[in-house]
């Protein structure tokens, strides 16, 4: 178990990136740790025990995490843009700079204008972080939210002037899943100008 986090940044709260039998154990572990996400994490935190002082509420603006760190959340449509009652976004990515890198974590989203035009206003990005398991028919038929596709990451990479794109959501869940063999082979004939990592321990 981890035991020296200083943060955890959580998107939604939906359980696969809100995970209270992963986060309730960190938590203790690292007792020291703060957690930020929409006020729906927040309240699922405080549910499990998590005292709401380790707690902050993710504003679009930039937030100081110490030693040069720091982040700026911004809006994810999941499938749409939401709002709670205090005008805050229900569904976040986060923009992370360290000493002048920027890694863009997009959460769960799709793409709409607001998305684009909200994180094209920090390109360009070193590092972003998209997932590419698509919304269709059959998905949602089954209760499935799905994101970008393949082709919407690829573009949105190259919109917002990424250098590394990290393909994410293919390959936790079998029915919302993406086969590896379909973004290599779709990065291989499109030739973006961008390098891909399909295994983000290579950054």
């Amino acid at each position: 178990m981890v035991d020296d986090a200083d943060w955890v940044l959580i998107t939604h709260a939906h359980m696969d990136h809100c995970d209270v039998k992963t986060l309730v154990p960190l938590s203790c572990a690292s007792c020291q740790c703060h957690f930020m996400g929409p006020q729906d994490v927040g309240d699922v935190l405080a549910a499990q025990g998590i005292e709401t002082t380790r707690f902050v509420r993710a504003e679009h603006g930039w937030f100081s995490l110490g030693n040069d760190l720091r982040v700026h959340p911004l809006p994810a449509a999941h499938p749409e843009i939401e709002v709670d009652p205090q005008g805050s976004s229900r569904y976040v990515g986060y923009l992370i700079e360290y000493r002048g890198k920027r890694i863009y974590h997009s959460g769960d989203t799709s793409l709409n204008t607001s998305v684009i035009e909200a994180v094209s206003a920090f390109k360009p990005i070193d590092v972003a972080i998209l997932p590419v398991n698509e919304c269709n028919y059959y998905r949602e038929a089954r209760g499935i939210i799905g994101n970008m596709s393949v082709r919407e990451a690829f573009q949105f990479a190259e919109n917002i002037q990424v250098a590394t794109l990290v393909p994410m959501h293919w390959d936790m869940f079998v029915p919302n899943s993406v086969y590896r063999e379909e973004i290599e082979t779709y990065f291989r004939l499109a030739q973006p100008p961008f390098r891909m990592l399909l295994n983000p321990t290579q950054i």
